[in-house]
This record gives structure tokens, sequence and C-alpha cells, in this order.
């Protein structure tokens, strides 16, 4: 049995790069492994398309590479899928221009027609095709908004129907700065109550106090319809990872996201999925407090409020994962690491639920 596959690796299949994963089980049992296929180089703008791999065999093995998503030579990137209760897939995604750096975004120093944009795309057979994207920037952004992420990762149907899709985004500054400090990253998730035809916005956690400023954002339903939402935060403190409830399917939150101190990690994207049998709330991201390394899954038992390390994947170099219920015995995690740094692969891991449990 292969427990450890390599679907993508940077220098291969006509990229430079290999970023920002995202996995799903589509209704057939077949795994769709995500990321960004970084044309020209390893960084975060330029020549950027969605690609995919389908894996029938529990991610053992992996098909050819496909593009599911491009924009020509622009960026078509952060893939955020979601499998519906129909069996359609949904790709949710931001597209802009390859000349439109993150810094320059920041800055308000890139036009609308240029920056970051929303768009959509579904498969009806299982990811082996896709339909024309459809852009739904207007429903989803406010203007003066900068910088726009959807997830990374994958997005979630809740038991309601409704899809929700966590996301991130800048506020424009209000006095002198450049509106480049972490103090204006802000969180909102994307809502669909009719399977993605229309979206309008749920839940904004915005502040610019420098102390939880919401960044890339992962979301989980837990039993009885909380939603749960894990986040990066970039701020000095007070911690890396900062969490939320909302009880109303993402349209407001219980409280702000606050500190989660119970879960070490360098700033960096992360994954939850919530088990139902067992019920788990599972987390994975580096471990390391300092440094991109020794990706780990954690553990809640209690809706996110405590964790313990649940499998250590090994001490190597380790960034962005995403993680996806493979069958009853098995959980899937793909997710970016390499010996010598964390981007050199992305890396499929087949767990074992009895190790996490």
């Amino acid at each position: 049995m292969t427990d450890v596959t390599v679907p993508f690796r940077a220098g291969h299949e006509g990229y430079a790069g290999f970023r920002i994963p995202a996995v799903v089980a589509t209704r057939s049992g077949a795994l769709l492994a995500f990321c960004e296929g970084r044309v020209d180089s390893a960084a975060d703008h330029g020549h950027i398309d969605i690609v995919q791999k389908r894996s029938t065999d529990g991610g053992r093995t992996w098909g050819p590479l496909q593009v599911a998503a491009s924009n020509g030579g622009n960026l078509a990137g952060n893939p955020a899928p979601v499998v519906l209760d129909t069996g359609r897939i949904l790709l949710v995604h931001v597209r802009a221009a390859a000349s439109a750096t993150e810094a320059a975004i920041l800055r308000g120093q890139v036009g609308d027609a240029d920056g970051r944009r929303v768009w959509v795309q579904h498969s009806d057979d299982d990811g082996a095709g896709w339909s024309a994207p459809r852009e739904i920037t207007a429903q989803v952004k406010k203007p003066g908004w900068r910088w726009y992420a959807t997830t990374p990762g994958h997005a979630l149907q809740l038991t309601s129907g409704r899809v929700l899709v966590p996301a991130n985004h800048t506020l424009p500054p209000t006095g002198t700065d450049t509106g480049a400090e972490a103090r204006y990253n802000s969180g909102h998730c994307l809502l669909s109550d009719d399977r993605g035809e229309t979206w309008y916005l749920g839940y904004l956690d915005e502040n610019t106090d420098g102390y939880v400023n919401v960044n890339e954002t992962t979301a989980a339903e837990l039993p009885g319809g909380r939603v749960y939402f894990n986040t990066r935060n970039d701020s000095p403190s007070p911690g890396n990872r900062a969490d939320a409830h909302s009880e109303d399917g993402g349209q407001t939150l219980v409280k702000p996201f606050r500190p989660q101190a119970g879960l070490t990690a360098p700033v960096c994207e992360a994954s939850v999925l919530q088990l139902r049998d067992p019920d788990l709330l599972l987390f994975s991201a580096p471990a390391d407090p300092t440094a991109r390394a020794l990706m780990t899954i954690r553990a809640s038992t209690d809706g996110g409020t405590t964790w313990r390390t649940a499998f250590t994947a090994d001490g190597l170099p380790a960034a962005y994962s995403d993680l996806v219920r493979v069958d009853p015995h098995t959980v899937g995690l793909l997710y970016e690491t390499g010996d010598f740094g964390p981007y050199e692969t992305i890396t499929f891991r087949r767990v074992p639920v009895h190790r996490l449990t």
C-alpha cells in the first residue's frame, strides 16, 4: 500500500512551481487535488493556472495533470473547491493581472480591472471538464477592498445546503500608512443558498488594532450545525492562530476572532476538517513555532476549544495544507513539503483514522 505519493513536483510538467493545495472527494469516491501551477517562477504573481490531478484509488496513484482554470498569461489562483449534494463540483477562485504584485495591490497601486477578482466554475462530470468561468466579484467584494483571497483549501456545503467559502481581504489605510501593514488584514466569507448560482457576503471581521487581524481562513461545520473558523494571524501578538464560531451558517460570528494559543504554528495557512465518525475536529499545519516545518495534524473533541497533537508527518520543511476524508478508515493530507525547502513538492499522505483518535 502506498501511503505517501507526490502528485506535484516543482520544475515538472511545464511549471516552475506548484503551490496552494486543495483537495476534495467527489460523490463517486474519486479525489481531486488542486493547486496553483506557477509557470515562470515560484512568485505569487505572474502566469499562474489552477491545475488538478485525479485519483480513483484513494490517493495511491494519480492521473495526468489537467488545467482546471486558466486566465491566459495572467493569474488564476487560490482554488476553493467544494462538492455539492447534487454531485456538481464548484471551483471558486481569484483572478488578477500577471503584473499585479501583492505589494502593489496592498498599496492601492493596482486598478480594479487588474486587481483580485472573484470567479466560479463548475464540473458535472467528476472533474473531467469544467464550465466557462463566471465572475461574481460585484456580489462578494466591497468597493475599496484591496487584497482578496479565497480560502486556501476546500470550501464547504453545510447540512442546510448553503455553500460557504472562507475568504480574506484588506482594508484601505485610514491614515498615512501604506496599507501593507498586517493590521489592515480582515476576514469574511462568501455564501450561496442556491448551490452557487448567486452569492453574497457573510460575516465581516474588520479591525485595525494590530492584535488579531484575520488572514487566510479555513472552516468546518461542527455536529449540531455551528461553523468553526480558524485563521492565520500575521500580527506580532498574541500568536499566529485565532478562531471563531458562527451559529447562523456564517452570516455572523458569535464573537470576533480571538487568539487560539492551543495551536502552535508559524505564520502560515492551515486546514480544518470535521470527522463525523468518530466525532473529531482536525487541524493541519506546520507545528514549528517560527519556521514552516514539522507538518502536524492536531485534534479537538470539543469544537476547537482545546487541541492535542494527533499525527506528525515528519520533521521536514512544510507549509500550506488541506485535509479530506478519503474513506471511513482514512484521512488524506495534501501539503507543501520538501527535503530542503517547503515548496519542492505537493505531497499526499494517507493517514489512518485510528492514528488520530
